[in-house]
């Protein structure tokens, strides 16, 4: 298992100096510098170390919930072949995230927890990363609590965490790609910087995260031929530290 562990760790960074590379390459934003204001701070405390500490934290509850009910040992799916499980957690939780998604942009309490991952001025590779801890406990442990306690094998949470880092990176990778077709049914960089876009009617659309057929089949989607303006909120002057980024949330009406 520590292996596996090894070799998603080497995929996720090998994945993400590709998305770097590709970047400069072939920029969607051109322009838009690496060491841009915020990548320190999203890359140290959101993408290691608050990943790591939360990820303690969630499969602890997780772990505790299982060992209280004991319904992992009920092994629902444990004789599925580990491809289907994996398939059907994925689309399972994508369907979920595509639905808390547009919650959280349409609640007023929700969007304050939001607003950290629509913060970033200039979106890329590792942008976001940038959520809240509260959105991330909330929805990893929707995520990751019935692969353990459906009984399924360790492997296919941690294949589960590998494609979701390598698909976070690419959709909000400051890449110009045109992936047609494609673009229907799979999830890219085309519509979701848009959703990034500090224009209100712009980021209300472009929900999906892995799967676009969300947005297509629930009339969310927005794929025009021009380019967004700008990123970022455009209503408030968000905080630059990572702590006062937290508490932010929790200010006023």
């Amino acid at each position: 298992m520590d292996s596996l562990k090894l070799t998603s760790l080497v995929i996720l960074v090998s994945v993400g100096l590709i998305f770097i590379a590709l970047e400069r390459i072939y920029p969607y934003t051109p322009g838009q510098k690496f060491f841009r204001k915020g990548i320190f701070t999203d890359f140290f405390l959101y993408a290691i170390l608050q990943s790591y500490v939360l990820g303690l934290l969630i499969f602890g509850l997780i772990n505790w919930i299982d060992s209280s009910s004991g319904l992992s040992r009920l092994q629902i799916v444990t004789d599925w072949p580990i491809w289907v499980q994996l398939v059907f957690f994925t689309v399972l939780h994508d369907f979920y995230i595509y639905w808390f998604h547009r919650w959280m942009h349409a609640s007023s309490v929700l969007w304050r927890v939001h607003e950290a991952h629509h913060s970033p001025k200039a979106v890329d590779w590792i942008a976001g990363m940038r959520s809240h801890s509260l959105e991330i406990i909330i929805n990893q442990t929707i995520e990751f609590a019935p692969i353990i306690l459906l009984g399924a094998p360790p492997e296919v949470a941690i294949f589960k965490g590998t494609i979701d880092g390598i698909w976070g990176m690419w959709i909000h990778a400051n890449i110009n790609v045109k992936s047609g077709f494609f673009q229907y049914i799979i999830n890219g960089p085309e519509m979701h910087r848009w959703h990034h876009a500090n224009e209100v009617r712009y980021g209300n659309t472009n929900f999906a995260t892995k799967f676009a057929w969300w947005d297509w089949i629930f009339r969310t989607a927005w794929l025009p031929e021009e380019k967004p303006k700008a990123y970022g909120l455009a209503d408030v002057d968000f905080p630059e530290n990572y702590f006062k980024q937290h508490w932010f949330a929790f200010r006023k009406f």
